[in-house]
């Protein structure tokens, strides 16, 4: 009934017993998510909110049988982190951290390519990944929405927010948050991807943002490979030309990148696009209440 996150997944948290790590685990344990221990070398053998902490992330999954990470560790630390997860294989790694360097999300992108891709990784830089009902890997809010059978697929954290509460009525199958830096692990196309083959998935949200040309990607990908309804929004329409806008993999060259540009390539290929979150919510409203 989700994507890469049921209510059957068994979480660790990498940081845990850090101020960030603590706040989160409480969350995602208040939520209903299975979190089962966190990983610190330092505090091995020790528990940490009632749940025991680990050495090494190898030696939780054989502890616990913990099929899914999320990483807060501070950004010098996160790529060495990431690559212990993909050592160990386990199948899905959260990456919380922002100002990861991007020379070290590259690294650890390919690391995990050169393994075999048995870890999908989700970030860095994102909100992570939530089933509602189901489980909640990350940091996105537990009661902002409730289960259904949209996917959501977001460049950002908080849009991701906005468009799960303004469509709590119809409600979600998974929302994933993917970030927004240059190098990310999972794309818009794999979470399209994932979406079509989902049969708890009726519809699709897509949250892109200017910069780079993903939502152009997405968009051919689209009238390849997705049959089922797609509405989108492209956060940017009235960013000021020139100027740098606040995440990084927000880089527009001449027209390429431009929240219009995206918007042409989307609609051409079937996807509606709203102008503004309010308006791809009612897009999507629409399509929810004609099935």
């Amino acid at each position: 009934m989700a994507i890469w996150l049921t209510e059957n997944s068994k979480i660790i948290v990498q940081g845990m017993t850090g101020g960030e790590g603590t706040k989160h685990t409480r969350r995602m344990l208040a939520s209903g998510a299975r979190v089962v221990g966190g990983v610190n070398a330092r505090k091995a053998g020790t528990t940490h909110e009632g749940l025991p902490v680990f050495g090494t992330v190898k030696e939780a999954m054989e502890q616990t049988g913990a099929d899914v990470s999320v990483v807060f560790v501070p950004p010098a630390f996160t790529k060495d982190a990431v690559k212990e997860a993909i050592d160990a294989e386990i199948p899905l790694v959260v990456v919380i951290t922002e100002g990861v360097p991007v020379h070290d999300s590259t690294e650890f992108w390919a690391y995990a390519v050169a393994k075999g891709n048995k870890t999908r990784i989700i970030g860095p830089n994102c909100p992570g990944i939530a089933s509602p009902g189901a489980s909640n890997a990350g940091i996105i809010p537990a009661d902002i929405t409730t289960a259904g059978r949209i996917g959501l697929v977001s460049k950002s954290g908080t849009l991701t927010y906005q468009l799960m509460y303004e469509l709590r009525d119809f409600g979600f199958s998974t929302a994933v948050g993917i970030g927004g830096d240059p190098v990310i692990g999972t794309t818009h196309i794999d979470a399209l991807q994932a979406f079509q083959e989902d049969p708890a998935t009726d519809a699709i949200v897509m949250i892109g943002e200017i910069g780079g040309d993903a939502e152009e990607r997405a968009a051919a990908y689209i009238e390849q490979h997705v049959s089922k309804p797609v509405v989108a929004y492209v956060a940017g329409f009235t960013a000021p030309e020139g100027k740098t806008m606040g995440h990084a993999g927000a880089i527009v060259s001449g027209s390429a990148g431009t929240a219009q540009a995206k918007k042409e390539a989307l609609e051409k290929v079937g996807v509606r696009v709203g102008k503004t979150p309010s308006e791809t919510a009612r897009l999507m409203r629409e399509i929810m209440q004609a099935r």
